[in-house]
């Protein structure tokens, strides 16, 4: 079970994983070793609650599909294992990201003070602008 908060968890067999050959340059077992992995997760198939579901599918990340199906390719490690417990992860991290409500943003005016020296820097800069001029009599 892969447990995404304390009372949300996804069972095993909802996520698919399969062992697939890495991309890139390689050592001796490139061409012998899966040990890539594919995790593909189905959004509307899945037990989650329908706030979850809702909030994934209207997320716009490349690695959700039309279908709504996850597909996670992790192949940074060597090892199988490594590769399994990373993809895992990332989907439980893209799954919190996606339910955490994001802060209600204020809008925020600049102080008196932080205008008025605005102001008076600008009329300090039009000062000195003003005396590299030719002088007219």
């Amino acid at each position: 079970m892969l447990q995404i908060s304390n009372t949300v968890s996804i069972l095993e067999n909802e996520i698919q994983i399969s062992a697939v050959r890495s991309q890139g340059a390689g050592g001796q077992n490139v061409n012998k070793v899966a040990t890539a992995i594919h995790l593909r997760f189905d959004i509307k198939a899945s037990s989650l609650p329908e706030r979850y579901k809702n909030r994934l599918l209207s997320l716009s990340d490349h690695r959700i599909t039309q279908e709504g199906v996850i597909i996670i390719k992790a192949q940074e490690s060597r090892s199988q294992l490594e590769n399994r417990q990373e993809a895992l992860m990332r989907l439980q991290e893209l799954i919190k990201s996606a339910v955490a409500v994001p802060k209600k943003r204020f809008k925020s005016k600049p102080t008196r003070s932080s205008q008025r020296k605005r102001l008076d820097s600008k009329t300090k800069r039009g000062q000195i602008k003003a005396m590299r001029r030719k002088v007219m009599d």
